[in-house]
């Protein structure tokens, strides 16, 4: 692979740490800033609403800049925006810096998937979208787990003032290693990227990622309370066995993206089938300290799985025209995901179901999943059909 996608997987990398790390520092900025942890608890959700919003904002912004400069403006406004939360003297600001930083998430990712692919030949094109992924899976592997850390042992500020040190090596390597545009960026209408976004195949790739996502995190926002409460751990031996579910993640995305390459419909169909059985399995598994791990390490690998094979499949359908909005909004309804699934994991704790019904009631988002994705299969096929009997 050329060296250049290792200079996303850099930013990916920083990306992911801000994202998910929060979690992990929720009482300690509760404490220190004097405020509730499920108001703390907000700044997770504020981050997520913040790529939502982001994404297709700062796509049309910059859609007439070459992809280059368009990374290292993100990647800018990410490390500012981190160097802003390290500072924040009240709850107020460090919600506002987590936002300002969200902002540059989405269109990060959309424009990096775009650079990955245009590095590589067309057979490997979603392979090298899962190795920038890989940046966003060892954040979880290693980054927030040391994040945390770093965190209760020098203070939550500490970590920002690491993820903020990230997003310079970042810019560094991302201006050193990823080549100029070949050609300089011509953008079309605003009205025909738009236009992209009524196709129904692109609508329902947005909707498959949004429900495949909303599934797995309504288990993983609960996961440090499921491997307690419901498993017996010890608190202590929940870090360990996030290393598991991270590994999962690596192991998944590299996967999935091999599979993409060599047969897009069957991964796409195929990984969200596999997400769905895992966290059915899980909510058995879930019971026993043996199962638990092994459930970990399943659904972290099932739900990455899924990355290139969503992304892949929106680029394809978008075409030429509004890849750019399209991937940056796969990459908002992930986070919509995120969202939501936080959202229906509370609601089925708040209803008195307890955590062992979170993944099983869960699992019913990414089957809906499964079913849109037969639909957008059976309808591609059914055209691809159409196409020839209408030439003769």
């Amino acid at each position: 692979m050329p060296i250049a996608l290792y200079a996303l997987t850099v930013g990916a990398f920083g990306i992911g740490v801000t994202e998910f790390v929060i979690m992990g520092l929720l009482l300690q900025v509760s404490a220190d800033l004097g405020v509730s942890v499920p108001l703390a608890g907000l700044l997770m959700t504020g981050y997520a609403l913040g790529v939502f919003v982001g994404a297709p904002v700062l796509t049309i912004a910059t859609r007439s800049l070459p992809r280059k400069t368009t990374l290292l403006v993100l990647m800018a406004i990410f490390t500012l925006g981190n160097l802003a939360a390290a500072l924040a003297p009240s709850f107020g600001w460090l919600m506002s810096a987590r936002i300002v930083t969200a902002l540059a998430h989405g269109t990060f990712f959309g424009v990096g998937s775009l650079v990955a692919t245009s590095l590589v030949a067309p057979e490997r094109k979603a392979s090298a979208i899962a190795l920038m992924f890989t940046g966003l899976t060892l954040a979880t592997l290693l980054g927030v787990p040391f994040g945390s850390w770093l965190g209760l042992a020098f203070g939550w500020r500490s970590t920002f003032w690491a993820v903020t040190g990230i997003g310079l090596v970042a810019l560094v390597v991302l201006a050193a290693l990823v080549p100029a545009d070949r050609e300089r960026v011509v953008p079309g209408s605003l009205a025909e990227e738009f236009r992209v976004l009524a196709r129904p195949q692109v609508q329902l790739g947005l909707v498959m990622t949004v429900l495949g996502f909303g599934g797995i995190f309504a288990v993983f926002t609960f996961i440090q309370p499921i491997l307690v409460e419901l498993a017996g751990f010890s608190e202590a031996a929940v870090s360990p066995i996030l290393l598991v579910f991270g590994g999962g993640l690596v192991i998944g995305n590299l996967l999935g993206g091999r599979w993409a390459d060599r047969s897009l419909a069957p991964a796409l169909i195929g990984s969200i089938a596999l997400l769905t059985l895992a966290m059915v399995a899980a909510g058995f598994a879930f019971h026993s300290q043996v199962g638990a791990v092994i459930a970990a390490l399943a659904l972290g690998a099932a739900a990455f799985a899924t990355v290139a094979p969503l992304q892949m499949w929106v680029l394809q359908q978008a075409g030429g025209a509004g890849q750019g909005l399209a991937s940056s909004l796969n990459i908002a309804a992930f986070n919509l995901g995120n969202a939501l699934g936080a959202w229906l994991g509370g609601a089925v704790i708040t209803q008195g179901f307890g955590y062992g019904a979170i993944a099983p009631v869960a699992a019913v988002v990414p089957l809906a999943a499964l079913g849109l994705a037969v639909l957008a299969v059976s309808l591609e096929r059914r055209a691809a059909r159409i196409v020839p009997a209408c030439a003769t």
